[in-house]
């Protein structure tokens, strides 16, 4: 005759292994928090970023931040921010590095 299962031991198993997880999980998110540089923020600032990307559903914006998320895990140069529209800002920003990393030359950045 068979062993009986002991239902009760394997359930507090997988209970175990998912706060593991869990705990992990926290922490893996801590650390890209940082390494992203976004611990510079403010918890406020971080939650309504958050939650501002989390309800977008637009399908351009979140392939662009896949892509830069992409880029920033395999260790490829950060990519810039979206430039502001004209007049948005009051400083004008530098252009993004072209292809391959090279900074573009200072003729072109428009600087005043």
């Amino acid at each position: 005759m068979r062993k009986p299962r002991d239902y009760d031991a394997e359930l507090k198993a997988l209970g175990d292994k998912a706060r593991q997880l869990k705990a992990r999980r926290t922490s893996q998110l801590g650390e890209l928090v940082v390494a992203t540089g976004a611990d510079a923020l403010t918890s406020e600032e971080l939650a309504g970023a958050l939650i501002a990307i989390a309800a977008t559903a637009e399908p351009a914006k979140r392939e662009a931040w896949r892509k830069r998320g992409a880029a920033f895990f395999s260790g490829e140069r950060a990519l810039e921010p979206e430039q502001p529209r004209p007049g948005a800002g009051s400083e004008p920003r530098r252009p993004a590095a072209e292809p391959g990393g090279h900074e573009p030359a200072r003729s072109e950045q428009g600087t005043t």
